[in-house]
């Protein structure tokens, strides 16, 4: 018989997620739908949930700034505006707009399902089983990884996915530790007093951190 004592017993173990090449993801978007590309485009820019983008209205859509709200965030996260490539605006633009929202009225279990079809369809033309692993979440990874990677900022990763607590960021910049081998922890740290001073360090590779007590810190990696 089991026991609820039993199941307390049982140590849970998070998986790493799936993190795919960037070329993977551009041949699944290229390969799909034109509705379904740009839901994947989108993902893939914002680290948005598949359900977020589904409620995405066109009016969230500022094309003149070339952002991007996200209004209705899941999970208890916080709501965002996200910056947007000329490409995914270019792609927004040729969509009809016969809805409030920008994909219409459908449904994420049917959107998860045209993903699937649509994902095998790609996976067997190019013989490439590892984009059958590609999900709409698996984006959401994806640049989230990618940003800490890049900007070297939990912070600026948090504020991206909507977090709440910081603890459910730290994964993706341990992540980006891994499989970038980042193992030289050492900085070059600046103090910023204005536009200027900001704007020279970061001509010269620096990286914004954070702003104290009306200064600015940034730091560049050794």
């Amino acid at each position: 018989m089991i026991t609820t004592s039993s199941f307390s017993k049982v140590a849970y173990e998070e998986k790493l997620p799936f993190i795919p090449l960037e070329q993977e993801i551009d041949q699944l978007i290229a390969g799909g739908g034109k509705k379904m590309a740009v839901k994947l485009q989108v993902a893939k820019e914002t680290a948005a949930r598949i359900g977020e983008i589904l409620s995405i209205k066109w009016c969230d859509v500022d094309f003149a700034t070339k952002t991007l709200r996200i209004n209705q965030p899941e999970k208890h996260s916080l709501p965002r505006i996200c910056r947007i490539s000329d490409k995914l605006v270019n792609m927004l633009n040729a969509l009809p707009r016969k809805s409030e929202r920008v994909f219409g009225n459908i449904s994420v279990i049917c959107c998860t399902k045209l993903l699937a079809y649509q994902r095998k369809q790609v996976a067997n033309k190019l013989q490439n089983p590892r984009i059958n692993q590609i999900h709409f979440h698996t984006l959401r990874h994806w640049k989230a990884t990618m940003e800490a990677h890049r900007t070297k900022d939990p912070f600026y990763v948090q504020q991206l996915l909507g977090h709440k607590n910081i603890k459910n960021t730290m994964k993706y910049i341990h992540l980006a530790q891994i499989l970038f081998k980042e193992t030289n922890d050492d900085f070059t740290c600046r103090v910023a007093k204005n536009i200027e001073e900001a704007k020279q360090l970061i001509e010269v590779g620096f990286d914004f951190v954070h702003e104290f007590n009306g200064v600015m810190l940034f730091r560049k990696r050794k």
